[in-house]
């Protein structure tokens, strides 16, 4: 990702059908991404990369993750596909698995982790494809739009040897 991919990213994640499916679903700004890549980016607690298609390199949505802590091997995994054209065709699932080997086998991490929504069946599916196990549901953990919502925490952890 660099600055260039700001605005695409900002319109990406303010369309309905990225932004319902986050569990922080304020609006965002440009304001909110430059702070993101200030405090998240570029001090390395985060990574984020633009999916593009493979035939002709068009932007198609984004995959990160984030919080990302050397002390104990693990951070967060998150994803989006900005592309109505690009959802449902497999393109999710590849990106995730790409990151797990990239979050494995660059960055040496040993646990990668998500939250997800659970009524966002979709995604669930395609985290299971790409290597995440399902270890909880918490129940009612967000109130979004007035209403609690559970949570399921997945995770992948990394069968490549540790490294001392």
């Amino acid at each position: 990702m660099t600055p260039a991919d700001t605005d695409l990213i900002i319109a990406w994640r303010n369309s309905g059908p990225v932004r319902r499916n986050f569990i922080y679903q304020a609006p965002f700004t440009r304001q909110g991404h430059e702070i993101w890549t200030k405090t998240m980016i570029d001090t390395k607690r985060a990574v984020q990369m633009i999916i593009c298609d493979l035939t002709g390199g068009k932007p198609l949505g984004s995959v990160y993750i984030r919080d990302i802590d050397r002390e104990h091997n693990k951070a967060e995994y998150g994803i989006f596909i900005g592309e109505a054209q690009a959802r449902g065709r497999g393109i999710g699932t590849s990106a995730a698995r790409l990151m797990l080997r990239y979050c494995f086998e660059e960055e040496g991490l040993h646990r990668i982790y998500l939250r997800a929504l659970s009524d966002n069946v979709q995604a669930l599916r395609s985290y299971e494809k790409a290597g995440f196990v399902k270890e909880a549901c918490l129940r009612d953990d967000v109130r979004i739009g007035g209403q609690y919502r559970d949570i399921i925490w997945m995770a992948a952890i990394n069968p490549l040897p540790e490294h001392p």
